[in-house]
């Protein structure tokens, strides 16, 4: 499907000025800091569209535990396969970074390790607990896999506190067959909630695609049941198809559906919405945890 003119505007953007200072010297500034780090961003893992936007901020989001999931969804450019080991190091590298960035909010993510006895819980805490002693004022974002439902992997990440907890939902109940085999919908919706059970300071969030052919009702059903699970904020976004392997885009969904929808959130009880084409999990992360902190 041909892109329609409401994305191919948004991606296009103001061309970025050149020379040191500017947009275009940002980005590959911090380019080269992730290269020299050797450290990973889901930015360009994912294939992300706003990644040119988001580095010259700068802000991103770091990749932990290899670029190689164990699981094959559908709508991921991320490549499955059999993983790279662990990088001890990688919490120093991130804290090294974090503090050449200057960043103020730091949001980490990874692929699935369904390979690891914990899933990598034990590794998110150690970049959690790093970064808490290196940069104290740092705020700490972290989106993780669903652990395969383990409470023990979960408490081992929430025991470390992070400001926001984030596990992404990604698409409605039915479509988690198509989409998201080696997931589960209810697994999903029983992390978040566990979250909150564990330590109810600790602000929820998630995210979901639309485009993927899902029903305004099961849109609304997916509002409704991460609300029941505590949710505390909540990103929206239109599914890109990254690659030709990828899961084919089945409907580009023009702006005022999500706008709605973002209304609908905030009715239900949300304390932060974003919602939009472009939109993605970690996009202005830090604005979205100061709307719901507020």
């Amino acid at each position: 499907m041909r892109l329609p003119e409401w994305i191919k505007s948004a991606t296009r953007g103001p061309g970025m000025r050149q020379g040191p200072g500017s947009g275009q010297w940002q980005t590959h500034t911090i380019k080269h800091l992730f290269r020299s780090h050797r450290l990973l961003t889901v930015c360009e893992e994912a294939k992300c569209p706003n990644k040119m936007s988001c580095f010259s901020k700068p802000t991103a989001t770091f990749m932990v535990l290899g670029n190689v999931c164990t699981r094959a969804c559908a709508f991921c450019a991320v490549g499955a396969g059999m993983p790279i080991a662990v990088d001890p190091d990688e919490p120093v590298k991130i804290l090294e970074a974090a503090r050449e960035m200057g960043l103020q909010y730091v949001v980490i993510t990874s692929v699935t390790r369904d390979d690891l006895h914990d899933g990598g819980a034990s590794h998110f805490a150690a970049v959690i607990r790093n970064l808490r002693a290196g940069l104290s004022h740092v705020g700490i974002e972290v989106l993780t896999p669903d652990f395969k439902g383990d409470l023990a992997a979960l408490k081992t990440v929430i025991e470390a506190a992070p400001d926001v907890f984030n596990h992404n939902m990604e698409t409605v109940r039915r479509l988690y067959s198509t989409i998201r085999p080696q997931a589960d919908y209810g697994r999903s919706l029983d992390v978040l909630a566990a979250v909150k059970d564990m330590n109810c300071g600790i602000r929820t969030k998630s995210g979901f695609m639309l485009g993927l052919g899902e029903t305004v009702e099961e849109v609304e059903q997916l509002l409704y049941d991460l609300r029941s699970a505590g949710c505390d904020s909540l990103t929206i976004g239109q599914y890109l198809r990254p690659t030709k392997k990828n899961h084919p885009v089945v409907e580009y969904i023009i702006p005022e559906v999500f706008d709605e929808l973002k209304d609908k959130a905030i009715r239900l009880g949300f304390k932060g919405v974003a919602s939009g084409p472009l939109v993605r999990s970690s996009m202005n992360a830090e604005e979205l945890y100061k709307t719901i902190r507020n």
